[in-house]
């Protein structure tokens, strides 16, 4: 339970406050309410000071008769809380009333001679008018905030009736349909978790959010490429096995979600995250520093015990088979140290209570500081260690060869080949999921060991399915589908490769002192009821960075123009969408080289919000197909870049690599306009001489459909529509 928010401990709402929106809601009131019990410690009380007083306590009960009234509104809305709700309005609105009373002070300066009891002369009934405020006000939002969580909850549903949907189609035309449905009710539930990832208060449940989102993004296009690659060849196992891994995947992220915003576990299920190492040793070194002022605190055991599970824990990196020779014996040694240490702490320690000692004895002092220096020691070993390893993985899997060889093998139908190349990729993978593990014991913070436990996840999962893919392509070695959903799959690793290096910086961050924490939302709109993110600017060596890869869109929009230009109607609406994703593109490039009018990074998401919706026109000849897929392609693309640049990230490094990722996805987007520019001319041209009525509208009506805001706020209600009636108190603060 959390007592009173924003620190003051003299107020207890007995509710746990989860979420930033509810507590910052609080702060105004609180300050309030503060200033006026305060008063009474307050020798003189001029008229002005009583003349404030009222003031303040008017302006309290007033926006607590707004609030309530909007509380009341909401419980009129939602049958399962009106009865929580109602009892809670009513307490609000008391306690209002009564501080409203309380301050009625008139204008004498001394009690009134009537009897009335005011805040001057009774500061208990002003506390426990208070107390009762907070408490009720608090009740009022926590129970709003369930509003959030049920419209992720009815979000989700939607998606899984989709995904259902989705898994058990047999027409691809039919598949395609109902995946621009499910494209727009994950870019909502995108929507809806980003902003609660935001509200978050613990940075624990951050982390988790944003790995189970990028899970979801990053398994849509694989759901896209698996899928189709499963209708094109139904009697495939090898195609079915990696389609059901897509779709168990997502509905595991799903679940995870929900579990995050409801605290809830199925069937009572424990998970904890295993103690790292980092955490054992800070604890050790804590109870050791602690036997300063606590010399009969705890007994001997305990220290000799904590110190042989962070021993045990060292396991992880001696018994591993990729360990040096000369690196298991280091951290050998450093134990060894650690314990003789240990011992003769506890030996300075059994001398010093024998003597009935008040404090640490000057022999146990410098015994506690050996023992905090040995296991500093130890650790800073084992980081080296893992932080060295995980860095020459990534330089020796930089090249992806294997990814590579299975590619070639597969487009040859060679399955002898591919077995072989997947026995590789299945050693790298165990090497790499080993690695995550290690970097999970030094990560240096509670959220890093969630962001390298979803890397290890994503490494264990990705490699079958690429072996499978690969396997696929082997057996139907012409299918063009088969060698996409084989590229989607390889992105997808080599992606998860490049998190590891981010990764990997923010760990040796953190362990330097260079920060304290994740960029927790690498992994969504921002909530409207937290301050913008400051946007960044790149430095040279990030801007020369992506340089590259704004070439390559400066390349892409010179052949999207002369696509357009080959148009004699440029009012065609494909032309003229062609023109805007052009001009776009162009303003990505330009912000590559540090021109143009996007400044910022946040321009840079901005510009990149690009929607689509698309139904689909009734098609059949060979170059309909044509369009049909590569529309599919481009749907996918761009509701992966939509989730993408609404993805919230801090800190630097992750927000340079979201500016990475929105050109990227970018360019892959401009290629399939230029695929599909010629086609549509083409078929155009064709309709024309036969008299068909013109293509004109319905590409329009594919692209550019934006997602309403208020689409994602059908209750109409949450602490959103309450905050407002509390924010309005702080202009009283200074009185």
């Amino acid at each position: 339970m959390a007592s009173s928010p924003c620190g003051s401990g003299n107020f207890d709402s007995g509710l746990e406050i989860k979420t930033r929106s509810v507590e910052q809601t609080l702060i105004p009131l609180v300050s309030q309410i503060t200033t006026l019990i305060n008063h009474k410690d307050k020798p003189k009380k001029s008229e002005r000071t009583q003349r404030a007083v009222q003031r303040v306590g008017q302006a309290v009960s007033v926006a607590v008769g707004r609030f309530v009234a909007v509380g009341e509104a909401i419980a009129a809305e939602n049958e399962e809380l009106k009865e929580e709700m109602g009892v809670a309005c009513f307490e609000a609105r008391r306690a209002g009333d009564a501080i409203a009373q309380l301050t009625d002070v008139g204008t004498a300066v001394a009690p009134p001679a009537d009897g009335r009891t005011t805040v001057f002369s009774d500061r208990t009934g002003m506390v426990k008018a208070a107390r009762m405020l907070l408490s009720s006000v608090t009740r009022v939002l926590v129970l709003a905030d369930r509003i959030v969580v049920k419209q992720i909850i009815a979000s989700r549903n939607k998606v899984l009736v989709t995904l259902e949907q989705l898994e058990s189609v047999c027409t691809f035309q039919e598949f395609v349909q109902i995946f621009s449905q499910f494209g727009n009710e994950m870019v909502e539930f995108a929507h809806l978790t980003g902003d609660r990832q935001n509200d978050l208060k613990d940075e624990k449940k951050k982390a988790r959010m944003a790995a189970s989102r990028a899970v979801l993004e990053k398994c849509t296009m694989m759901l896209l490429t698996a899928s189709k690659t499963c209708l094109r060849h139904p009697d495939c196992e090898s195609a079915r096995i990696n389609k059901d891994a897509v779709f168990h995947r997502m509905r595991f992220a799903l679940e995870q979600v929900i579990e995050i915003v409801t605290d809830a576990r199925p069937c009572g299920e424990t998970k904890a995250l295993p103690i790292s190492i980092y955490c054992a040793t800070q604890d050790f070194k804590s109870k050791v520093e602690g036997l300063r002022e606590g010399l009969y605190s705890l007994p001997h055991q305990a220290l000799s015990g904590q110190l042989e599970a962070v021993v045990e824990r060292t396991e992880d990196f001696t018994d591993s088979a990729y360990t040096s020779h000369e690196h298991r014996e280091g951290i050998l040694h450093l134990c060894q140290i650690a314990r003789q240490d240990t011992d003769r702490l506890i030996a300075a320690w059994g001398d010093a209570q024998s003597l009935h000692a008040k404090e640490a004895t000057e022999e146990m002092e410098l015994s506690i500081l050996k023992t905090c220096q040995s296991v500093c020691e130890l650790r800073r070993e084992l980081h080296k260690v893992a932080v060295g390893r995980a860095a020459d993985l990534l330089k020796l899997y930089s090249e992806h060869l294997p990814l590579r060889a299975l590619k070639a093998s597969g487009g040859e139908g060679n399955l002898e080949a591919v077995a072989e190349y997947a026995r590789t990729l299945s050693e790298q993978k165990e090497q790499l999921v080993e690695t995550c593990r290690l970097l999970c014991h030094v990560s240096g913070t509670e959220p890093l060991e969630i962001t390298c436990v979803h890397a290890e996840e994503t490494f264990h999962v990705i490699g079958p399915q690429i072996i499978s893919a690969a396997q696929t392509l082997a057996l139907h070695p012409s299918s063009k589908i088969a060698k996409e959903n084989l590229d989607v799959f390889c992105e997808a690793w080599e992606s998860q490769l490049c998190d590891m290096a981010v990764l990997l910086k923010e760990i040796n961050e953190v362990f330097e002192g260079r920060r304290g924490g994740p960029a927790s939302g690498r992994t969504g709109k921002h909530s409207a009821n937290l301050k913008t993110v400051k946007a960044v600017k790149l430095d040279a060596e990030e801007q020369s960075t992506i340089s590259k890869l704004g070439l390559e869109l400066q390349r892409l929009t010179s052949d999207v123009d002369t696509e357009v230009e080959k148009w004699d109607d440029q009012e065609q609406d494909i032309v003229r969408q062609g023109q805007s994703l052009s001009s776009m593109a162009y303003s990505m490039y330009l912000f590559t080289r540090g021109e143009g009018l996007l400044k910022t990074t946040m321009d840079l998401f901005h510009q990149a919000e690009v929607e689509y919706s698309p139904p689909l026109p009734s098609l059949v000849d060979e170059e309909k197909v044509t369009v049909l897929s590569e529309m599919e392609k481009l749907v996918a693309l761009c509701q992966q870049l939509q989730m993408g640049v609404r993805t919230p990230v801090q800190g630097k490094t992750a927000t340079f690599q979201k500016v990475e990722l929105s050109i990227q996805n970018t360019r892959a987007i401009m290629t399939v306009v230029i695929n599909l520019l010629p086609v549509c001319h083409k078929l155009f041209r064709k309709s024309e001489k036969c008299g068909v009525a013109s293509p004109r509208g319905w590409m329009e009506r594919q692209l550019s459909v934006p997602v309403k805001d208020n689409a994602l706020n059908n209750n109409g209600f949450g602490v959103k529509s309450l905050e407002r009636h509390m924010a309005n108190l702080t202009f009283l603060e200074s009185k």
